[in-house]
């Protein structure tokens, strides 16, 4: 029994002799030697004839030249590369590289580096305290604009603290409302999208009017959704009835292209109309704060020296985000009226805000064909969103807090998930670029692009179906916008009009 279970062991031998197979017994000891030879003669250790192979001189090389190739790859592995962009230009030129190739990603320029460091790393130089020394002072002669995070000032501290304790309770009441929505039965559910999309397939034009002897730029809804402020690029914002499209107001400040006007989050609704009801931004950096009564602005916030293309209240009232083209994005204090905080972090001028319905987070999109999701209460950027291949134009957070949608000059709509920090889906949407989007401002359940191929269109939510094209613009559509009453819609549009929108069914 003991003999049947000393394991196999198969020797190799140099030479054809059976008998005589060549072993080096000493290196095992008497004892060990005398039980290999009782295995051999008990025919539990088999000893072969078999002629050990040789590699040749080309088969050596070769087997040195994966293993230089897995030691150099367990360098390159090693090798601590900076994660900030900024910092790895700066180490690129610090070593002579071009601090960027065309159509370089910022993974790519990190890659780029690590090759560079590995290579010198082969070297034998000590790359980890050579790039401390060349970034160090080199960030003393950076630009300040070219920085992404400033210390922050007593006033941003306060700012911050105030957001988280807005926030969370906000959030807390979507997730329950949304959790007593998910038990509602699917046939309900169903029957309630089923006759909204029946609605949405027979809207028309119901209003049309000229808004001003230049293009219309912007149209925004007031609360109460009584109320359409238009914006043109002669200056001039505009206040008109709705649905009867009667001039109210003519607001006269801006002397440039205005970008955007936006109401109040409780303009029309409890706020006074002597109170700060409306804001405004134009290609001249002006941002002007109105009220509902009178056609001067009451205030205005100064520090932008290039374009602000758009601006967006915080959904509080309290805050207003602005994004301008010296590639930053700055968020007020309207009772102070004073910055807060300036960010950086995009390479091109930044072009849309849009704040998070908690009002916890806000999305910036840029020039550079990249969004990008910020964390209020932190100030951290929580999330890149590259996917467009040019720039990125409009951008919206859906009510359920979820999805975010965003535009851009590549002709796309692309749907971003928060919770996976991932695009789960992209819409050829139009046959130029998408100028403005918007989601119902309700539940989300449909999503409406402005173009400039001359259209609106309407896509459901959740499938992305096209539902409805909304065409009778001459020109392209530069802004749109849903009224919180759920029954118009808005577009402005370059040939000097405005249209409403609605169904007959509503």
């Amino acid at each position: 029994m003991e003999e049947e279970r000393k394991p196999k062991v198969q020797f190799n031998t140099t030479g054809p002799d059976e008998k005589k197979p060549r072993l080096k017994m000493g290196s095992f000891g008497s004892a060990s030697s005398a039980a290999i030879m009782e295995g051999i003669q008990a025919g539990n250790i088999n000893i072969s004839d078999a002629p050990m192979v040789e590699l040749d001189s080309q088969s050596t090389n070769r087997n040195n030249e994966l293993m230089a190739e897995l030691d150099r790859r367990k360098k390159i592995k090693s090798v601590v590369v900076p994660v900030d962009d900024l910092e790895v230009k700066t180490a690129l030129r610090a070593h002579g590289q071009p601090a960027c190739l065309f159509g370089e990603r910022p993974a790519d320029r990190r890659e780029r580096l690590r090759q560079l460091l590995a290579a010198l790393v082969e070297a034998g130089v000590k790359v980890d305290k050579k790039i401390e020394q060349a970034v160090a002072p080199v960030e003393e002669k950076i630009d300040e604009s070219s920085i992404w995070y400033h210390e922050g000032s007593q006033e941003l501290y306060i700012a911050r603290y105030w957001i988280a304790e807005y926030s969370l309770p906000r959030a807390r009441t979507r997730i329950a409302k949304q959790k007593e929505e998910e038990a509602k039965p699917p046939a309900e559910k169903a029957a309630r999208l089923q006759e909204l999309h029946k609605r949405l397939r027979v809207v028309t034009n119901s209003c049309s009017q000229v808004g001003d002897d230049r293009p219309i730029s912007f149209c925004h809804f007031s609360p109460n959704s009584e109320m359409l402020a238009t914006g043109s690029w002669s200056g001039l914002c505009k206040l008109w009835t709705v649905p009867d499209c009667e001039p109210i107001r003519v607001l006269r400040g801006h002397n440039d292209r205005v970008g955007a006007i936006v109401f109040h989050p409780q303009a029309t609704l409890g706020l006074s109309e002597t109170s700060l009801g409306l804001a405004s931004c134009a290609a001249d950096g002006s941002v002007y704060l109105w009220n509902l009564t009178s056609d001067t602005p009451i205030a205005e916030l100064e520090g932008h020296s290039q374009r602000v293309s758009r601006l967006a209240y915080h959904p509080s009232g309290r805050f207003l985000g602005t994004a301008c083209f010296d590639n930053s994005w700055r968020l007020w204090d309207l009772g102070t009226c004073g910055e807060v905080l300036h960010q950086e972090g995009h390479s091109r001028p930044v072009y849309n805000i849009a704040f998070h319905v908690d009002g916890s987070i806000v999305a910036t999109s840029a020039m550079d064909g990249c969004g990008r999701l910020w964390d209020l209460r932190s100030g951290k950027c929580i999330l890149l969103m590259d996917g467009h291949l040019s720039g990125v134009l409009g951008v919206d957070f859906s009510p359920n807090g979820v999805h975010l949608a965003t535009g851009g000059d590549d002709h796309l709509v692309k749907v971003w998930d928060l919770r996976k920090a991932k695009c789960v889906y992209t819409i050829p949407a139009h046959t130029n670029l998408v100028s403005h989007l918007k989601y119902q401002v309700t539940d989300g359940n449909y999503l409406i692009t402005a173009s400039y191929d001359n259209t609106a269109k309407i896509w459901t939510h959740p499938g992305w179906a096209p539902i409805r094209t909304l065409a009778g613009h001459e020109s392209k559509v530069m802004a749109v916008d849903i009224s919180s009453n759920q029954q118009y819609i808005a577009t402005a549009s370059y040939d000097r009009t405005f249209k409403l929108w609605t169904s007959d069914e509503s």
